[in-house]
């Protein structure tokens, strides 16, 4: 169980914050929101997956496990620094303030990230006691930075190709190939390395910042690595791939509720005999890098652990997949052995089976309950009455994955899933039923229900505080188009909203 007391707060991204260049960012706008969660009564702050995204701009299919997104970095710091100039900041065009345009961001923004990194090695070079901060930095992180910062400039190479399709010397990592790139890109190497700096020296005032004020940071490992990654890339061996690197197997999920072809989601999996050979070195040092950048971890899919859907690589859906057993009670202990107790929470969604509850609980990890899912025609559904709550839980109105609360309540039939309007109509009965509202506030109702539940932890979108609907949905499972741009403005987090947040906190013994 967490060592956390109870307490609730809020699930936003940092690209989702305030700004005016394009993106949320890690600087002056996280100090705000931070202060605006103590005033509310909050706790936790919960963050999606901070690597670098490629595409699909998903920080579920990140370019690295272990790198920030250098997207983030603050550019207002960035000129208190002297690394960036007012004047960089006032060429760059305006962007629309209630979502990321992802394309123009990363255009603009990258172009003073790159000026802001040879800024850096020059001050490196005069300042001394920079330079061995610098140093020191790559010296410590050298087990997954070397690797990232030349797959980063690899990639920039190579008109941002997959791996698999640069050159085959580079694909596979040959010794000569690598020697040649470490010495005709070693400045691109060099500037990874410094946005990576700048990226945890801005994120560790972050941290500082919470923990002034009493708030820990739960943030999000993906259980699988993305196939375009340095993850993978760097650790061949450990993934099952053919001898060009694709995956013969992938990861997904079998058809369900959502989706009558299941999710076929493209990872490579785990070649887990092998992870087992290095007593899980690098899940250890996956999960240990991550923990230093958050105080608790919550597992994106953990039902794998137990068994996942593996599906042929030559598969366009996932309907021909098939269960495989995996080590997870091995890897877990292995991970107590050199770690002590594990601040983990259990993403234990979707189908899940008795051997994974057997496997959260063996070792005391919480599992999450979702009220959106209390009311649907799931024989799973009494679980996530906020009433059936057991203490060692983490509930939710929503996650990020789902539509808001007052979306999915006003949303009709979906074509995509088994979802008709009968059942639409007999959910929003259930649910007003339920509530004993008739639905004009209904976010509320959620939060009220969710928050006085006996879950140790309590958590909701801050779409659900906001009160907003469908156009603020995060992310939708199995689709693609444009997802992860949502944004909040500043007007929008009112001191009423807050102070009610604040009121409904204090009441259920929150605060």
């Amino acid at each position: 169980m967490l060592s956390l007391p109870r307490s609730s707060g809020i699930l936003l991204h940092p690209s989702s914050l305030p700004g005016r260049f394009g993106i949320g960012e890690i600087g002056p706008s996280v100090g705000l929101w931070l202060e605006s969660l103590n005033r509310m009564g909050q706790k936790l702050w919960q963050i999606l997956p901070l690597g670098p995204t490629g595409y699909g701009n998903s920080p579920y299919q990140s370019l690295s496990s272990y790198a920030g997104n250098p997207l983030l970095i603050s550019l207002d710091a960035l000129v208190m620094d002297g690394m960036a100039t007012p004047a960089d900041l006032a060429m760059m065009p305006e962007f629309p303030d209630e979502r990321v345009d992802f394309g123009s961001v990363i255009e603009v923004r990258m172009a003073i990230l790159k000026k802001a990194a040879r800024n850096f090695m020059t001050q490196c070079e005069a300042s001394p006691l920079l330079g061995r901060a610098f140093e020191a930095f790559c010296e410590r992180e050298s087990e997954w930075l070397d690797d990232w910062a030349m797959f980063n400039a690899l990639k920039i190479e190579n008109d941002l190709k997959p791996w698999t399709e640069w050159p085959r010397e580079i694909a596979l990592r040959q010794d000569l190939a690598m020697a040649e790139v470490m010495s005709s890109l070693e400045a691109e190497i060099e500037e990874a390395k410094a946005l990576q700096f700048l990226f945890h020296r801005q994120w560790n005032k972050v941290r500082i910042k919470a923990r002034d004020l009493g708030i820990s940071i739960i943030g999000d490992i993906p259980i699988f690595a993305a196939h375009d990654s340095a993850d993978v890339w760097a650790n061949q061996g450990l993934f099952h791939l053919d001898d060009n690197g694709n995956p013969t197997v992938v990861a997904g999920v079998p058809p369900d509720y959502f989706s009558a072809t299941g999710q076929r989601w493209g990872n490579p999996l785990y070649d887990w005999e092998k992870h087992q050979q290095t007593n899980f070195a690098w899940w250890k040092s996956r999960l240990s890098k991550t923990l230093a950048t958050v105080d608790v971890v919550r597992i994106d899919h953990f039902r794998a652990f137990a068994a996942y859907w593996e599906i042929p690589g030559t598969e366009d859906t996932a309907v021909n997949g098939r269960w495989v057993e995996c080590p997870g009670d091995a890897l877990f202990n292995a991970l107590r052995e050199d770690m002590g107790e594990l601040p983990i929470i259990a993403e234990d969604l979707g189908l899940i089976t008795p051997d994974v509850i057997e496997l959260r609980d063996r070792h005391g990890f919480p599992g999450m309950r979702v009220m959106q899912f209390a009311f649907g025609a799931d024989s799973l559904a009494p679980e996530y009455v906020p009433e059936n709550y057991p203490d060692d839980s983490v509930a939710y109105t929503g996650t990020h994955d789902n539509d808001t609360v007052l979306g999915l309540f006003n949303s009709g039939a979906d074509e995509h899933t088994t979802r008709t309007e009968a059942m639409v109509e007999a959910e929003r009965r259930t649910i007003l039923n339920y509530t004993k509202t008739d639905g004009s506030e209904l976010n509320w109702d959620y939060i009220g229900h969710v928050w006085r539940s006996q879950a140790r932890l309590a958590i909701c979108p801050l779409q659900d505080v906001l009160g907003l609907g469908s156009e603020a949905r995060m992310n939708t499972p199995g689709k693609s188009g444009e997802f992860w741009n949502w944004r909040f403005t500043w007007d929008q987090l009112t001191g009423p909203v807050e102070e009610r947040l604040r009121q409904v906190t204090t009441e259920s013994g929150r605060v």
